[in-house]
């Protein structure tokens, strides 16, 4: 399982991935038949400078402010009821973080990393630059 990760103002992903690897993704039903469903397993980031970007980027539509692919090898997987889980209705996607990022330019995004995604909030690196 993979996911293109966008820049934001921390990078924890990547830092708590690089501190042990352990990685859990849960997807939430927000609609009338509740269902919470959990993958567990190890994850890894995968830069734009690693051998394997161009074989996962290619899966993804390319996004302003891209910053790297999450990749979760999953070795088991949970459901639950998902009862206490609110109904919610999806209103429409928010554009605010692709204009942020158009705004920025790509250089705009490089040094944004260098200021705000090399250390996660514990102090963890996040090896944004490593290769």
């Amino acid at each position: 399982m993979a996911y293109l990760d966008l820049t934001g103002s921390g990078n924890e992903t990547a830092a708590h991935l690089n501190e042990n690897g352990r990685m859990t993704i849960m997807f939430c039903s927000f609609s009338d038949r509740p269902l919470i469903l959990r993958l567990y397993g190890q994850g890894r980031i995968i830069s734009s400078r690693h051998q394997e970007w161009h074989k996962f980027y290619s899966l993804f539509e390319p996004t302003p402010g891209e910053r790297q692919i999450v990749v979760l090898d999953v070795e088991s997987v949970q459901t639950s009821c998902g009862y206490g889980v609110p109904i919610y209705e999806l209103k429409e996607e928010r554009n605010t973080l692709v204009e942020w990022a158009n705004k920025k330019g790509k250089q705009g995004i490089v040094d944004y990393w260098q200021e705000k995604n090399q250390k996660s909030i514990d102090g963890l690196p996040t090896k944004i630059f490593d290769n």
